[in-house]
């Protein structure tokens, strides 16, 4: 088991600072059917920085306490996230750490949109064909383009390179 330091609790802290603020910076296109939260690029880091998993989680939850659609978004929305952070940091290689939140968000978040529009009664699939691939779309944009622009650069920059898991350097 991995020992917590004071680097990694402050690694968290900083990521889940940013993920909300770029959420609640953006709130029009943050909720919805076709949403696009630009601070889901951030997902990508447990590629490279396991330690910011937890505040990926912690920042959706923070900025997930606004949503319009309640306690239900602070539940289903904060584990989406968590479950993608946690999945990407085991990916086998870089160009796949997008892949865990566009899958997760897509099923996790447009199910629980097409259940708070429609409940589970017969309108719930056709809510979901609608909720999901709009949200996992957006997941598409954030964490394939934005976030594909954070796995290019951040091994390029020495002090980070530092502080990234070795192995996935290569």
């Amino acid at each position: 088991m991995h020992k917590l330091t004071t680097r990694d609790l402050t690694l968290a802290a900083v990521v889940a600072a940013a993920y909300a603020a770029l959420t609640l910076a953006l709130p029009g296109p943050s909720y919805g059917y076709a949403q696009l939260r630009v601070s889901e690029a951030l997902c990508v880091l447990p590629f490279f920085f396991p330690a910011t998993a937890p505040g990926l989680l912690v920042g959706c939850l923070v900025a997930n306490l606004i949503s319009p659609y309640g306690l239900v978004d602070v539940v289903c929305g904060t584990f989406a996230t968590g479950l993608a952070a946690f999945l990407t940091s085991k990916m086998p290689h870089k160009w796949l750490a997008p892949l865990p939140p566009v899958l997760c968000n897509g099923v996790i978040v447009g199910g629980m949109l097409a259940w708070y529009e429609a409940g589970f009664g017969p309108n719930f699939w056709s809510m979901f064909a609608l909720a999901g691939p709009g949200v996992a779309l957006g997941e598409v944009l954030a964490c394939y383009v934005l976030g594909g622009l954070l796995i290019a650069a951040l091994p390029n920059i020495p002090p980070l390179r530092r502080l990234m898991v070795p192995e996935r350097l290569v």
